[in-house]
């Protein structure tokens, strides 16, 4: 596959989900297969579980770090609520992977707000781009060894949508010069389940 002129990927989520490690991690893969790439991070209270984006660039047209509004082409959501927040983004060739497992935050357990239901913000985003996958990571990852490798799971599904011009050995390479020997066998086992229930979603 040749040098893409732009791939805009865009990964939300709250403080210690790991947005920032995904990000990372794709973004190292992809200067490892020589592929242009730039990027930006956003910080809410993430400390306090506040909002958290990372905007990653990869194409020798992408020239800014941000994503220009409607210009997503994969959204990856590790919290359900966060995709909503980041919708003028998408278009109707948007692809979003979205994590089901909802964290709630502190306004709503302090009774100040409320929170949508999953099936109305699958709707909602169903409205703004052509497709939504729900997984759950956190229970992919448990079946790899550890919920802490939901993020990593996350990037399984990412490389499995087959959207990416990243290659699997080079996103594999960074996990395992990212982690120690035996948490690189847990977090390359989430990889590989979230690739494969990603595939089997999309029916390939």
């Amino acid at each position: 596959m040749g040098e893409p002129q732009e791939i805009n990927v865009i990964i939300c989520g709250v403080g210690g989900q790991g947005v920032i490690l995904i990000s990372e991690i794709l973004g190292n893969a992809a200067v490892r297969d020589e592929l242009a790439v730039t990027g930006s991070e956003v910080h809410g209270m993430a400390a306090r579980g506040g909002s958290v984006s990372s905007h990653v660039r990869i194409g020798k047209e992408a020239l800014a770090p941000t994503v220009p509004a409607g210009k997503c082409d994969i959204l990856v959501a590790m919290e359900p609520a966060e995709a909503l927040r980041n919708v003028s983004y998408l278009s109707p060739s948007s692809v979003v992977l979205l994590n089901t497992r909802i964290i709630l935050p502190s306004t709503i357990s302090l009774g100040k707000s409320t929170y949508p239901r999953l099936e109305t913000i699958v709707e909602k985003l169903t409205m703004f781009s052509g497709q939504v996958i729900a997984l759950d990571v956190f229970r992919i990852a448990e079946e790899a060894g550890s919920v802490l490798a939901a993020n990593t799971a996350m990037i399984g599904a990412l490389l499995g949508s087959g959207k990416l011009p990243v290659s699997v050995e080079s996103v594999k390479g960074e996990i395992e010069a990212r982690f120690g020997t035996k948490a690189s066998r847990v977090n390359l086992e989430a990889f590989e389940l979230g690739y494969q229930r990603c595939r089997a979603s999309m029916g390939r």
